[in-house]
Formats: structure tokens, C-alpha cells, sequence
């Protein structure tokens, strides 16, 4: 029963949990900070630069995994090469075996050169040059290399670091591209009537698992373009960033990328960037870009971009010329 001489000590222990509270607030309100809306309503955020990584990282050297690294220039809190996306090359030595560990939930591997095979929780994979592979996550990955070979390694781990997340299951199942397939499938689409009057002339690598996105993976986007000789390829534009393996291509071959368009559906003010062979590039976002083949031999290129994360989000933007 609640009585007067009861009233002393409830007042007290309310005053002491009013006291707690407020510390509380105190110390919770030091990072607090308030902008007005048309200040910050678009923040102005790191521009992601056109920058070309040359094959050279990985065509010498010992075993090891190549960073391509443009987290100062981003601003990210990890090495990074787009706000949502890692990249690095391996290089392994004949008869050498590299580890690779990442926090990432979509992992892609592209055979630039050599043979070897893969170890994982899922079991082992043999490949060769040309061919692609993907796993989800995994705790480790062992790379051995039967003759001297590198691999395009690109994951989602830039966006696991910046969300502080960590997998708890597997989004979809390991999947592998045969070279053989890949380019017969490439064939197939460009021997099609009216090919050569697409805006790109490619294949969109696909899982079971991402059919509603039609993505390599639920973040990965893949795409192989074919680039004939003497051909040009309209420009195009979207909201992701582009990472483009150019997998073999003649020193004229090259992508322009600019800002804005003339009447005729041009380019204006572009900047050249050349593909060279076993070489990786960054397209930016929200840039225009055209593909052009003024070379002697047909050219192939593999854009690697977060297109499947950003067309779950709707914010993909994807429009041609």
C-alpha cells in the first residue's frame, strides 16, 4: 500500500532517472547536426574519376592480389574502385596458389590469362583463359595456377564495408561461364538480322537466382560486348559505374566518354579513353559514352557495374541514343 512517507523516495528515484536521461541526451546530441534543405538536399560528393589500371600490374611480379584502388579520391572507408564495388587483379605464379578472403556477398572471377582452378566451401573449380566464375560468400578462396596466369577478381565488398554488414546465407549459388560457351552465345546474338543496329552488341550474364533483375548476381552486373571491326556504337548512359575489362581489342579501338550530346546524337567535347588488352578502365556515372573500332580486328569488352543492385533500388536511368 502506497503511502505518504512511499512519496520521498519515488520523487527521488524519478529525479535520478530524469538526471540519467538527461546525460543521456547530452551525450547522444554530440554528433547530432542540422543542415538547411537547399544546402544539402544534393551533397556534393567526391566526382568518380575515368581511370585506366594498365595490364602491367599483372604481368609481373610475385603472387599477389593487385588493388585497384581509388578509395581516396571516393572518400571510402576501405579500398574501393566505386561507392558499391572492390576490384583487383591476381596474379599467380606458375605452380604458386594465392588466398583471397573478402567480406563481400557476390564475388566475380574473369580468367585474363593461364589455367589453374579455385577452392572454396563449395567445392573446386578448374578454369582456363577466358572463362568467368562466381561465388557468394565464402570465408576463403584458394586460387592455384597450373601455368602463369591472372584473373579479374571484382566483389560488392565497398558496399558491405559502407553498410557495416555481414553475410548470414549465400544470395545465390556458385555459377561458371565457359569461355566456349560465352563466345558462341556472343556469336549467336551478333549473326542475329538487325544486330549491327542495336545500341551494344552483347549478352547480359544471367543466374536463377536474379531473374527478376537479370543480373550476374544481386549486385553484379556483367555484360560481353563484341565490337566489329569499323563499327561505332551509339552513345548510352546510366546511373552505375562501369568497370571495363577490355578482354582483347586493337590499340584504335577506344571509348568516349563526355557530358553532353550535339543534335545528331554525339558526343560533344569527349575524352578519349584507348583500349589496350588485359587492361581495366572506369566509365562514371551519369556520362555519356560511345564504343569505336577503327582498328584491324574485332574487339571484345567485359563492363563489369552495380546495375543489378541499382535496378532492384529503380534508379538504373539506362537510356540511349
Amino acid at each position: 500500500m502506497l503511502t505518504r512517507k512511499h512519496i520521498p523516495a519515488i520523487l527521488s528515484k524519478m529525479t535520478q532517472n530524469i538526471n540519467l536521461q538527461s546525460d543521456l541526451a547530452t551525450q547522444w546530441d554530440t554528433d547530432a547536426l542540422y543542415y538547411e534543405f537547399s544546402s544539402a538536399v544534393a551533397p556534393k560528393l567526391p566526382a568518380i574519376p575515368c581511370t585506366a589500371f594498365g595490364k602491367e600490374l599483372h604481368q609481373q611480379g610475385v603472387t599477389r592480389v593487385i588493388p585497384l584502388d581509388l578509395s581516396q579520391q571516393l572518400q571510402t572507408i576501405a579500398p574501393a574502385i566505386s561507392p558499391v564495388i572492390s576490384a583487383s587483379f591476381l596474379r599467380i605464379r606458375s605452380q604458386e596458389s594465392l588466398k583471397t578472403t573478402t567480406p563481400a556477398t557476390a564475388q566475380l572471377f574473369y580468367v585474363i590469362r593461364g589455367k589453374g582452378k579455385t577452392e572454396s566451401e563449395y567445392g573446386t573449380m578448374e578454369w582456363s583463359k577466358g572463362d568467368l566464375f562466381t561465388l557468394p560468400s565464402c570465408d576463403r578462396a584458394i586460387h592455384a595456377a597450373s601455368e602463369d596466369a591472372a584473373l579479374y577478381w571484382v566483389t560488392d565488398e565497398a558496399l558491405v564495408n559502407y553498410l557495416g554488414v555481414t553475410a548470414t546465407k549465400p544470395r545465390f549459388q556458385p555459377c561458371f561461364y565457359n569461355s566456349d560457351r560465352l563466345l558462341a552465345e556472343l556469336k549467336q546474338v551478333a549473326q542475329e538480322p538487325g544486330a549491327e543496329k542495336r545500341n551494344r552488341i552483347g549478352i547480359i550474364l544471367g543466374n536463377k537466382a536474379t531473374r527478376l533483375t537479370r543480373s550476374l548476381t544481386h549486385t553484379l552486373w556483367a555484360l560481353m560486348v563484341y565490337l566489329p571491326v569499323g563499327a561505332e556504337q551509339k552513345p548510352h548512359r546510366h546511373n552505375s559505374v562501369a568497370l571495363d575489362l577490355v578482354i582483347d581489342a586493337p590499340e584504335s579501338a577506344y571509348t568516349l566518354v563526355g557530358k553532353s550530346l550535339d543534335a545528331n546524337g554525339n558526343i560533344t567535347n569527349g575524352e578519349r579513353v584507348y583500349w589496350k588488352s588485359g587492361s581495366v578502365f572506369v566509365t562514371p556515372p551519369g556520362l555519356w559514352h560511345s564504343h569505336h573500332n577503327d582498328g584491324d580486328r574485332d574487339a571484345l569488352l567485359l563492363p563489369i557495374q552495380d546495375a543489378a543492385f541499382q535496378s532492384y533500388m529503380r534508379t538504373l536511368d539506362q537510356r540511349w541514343v
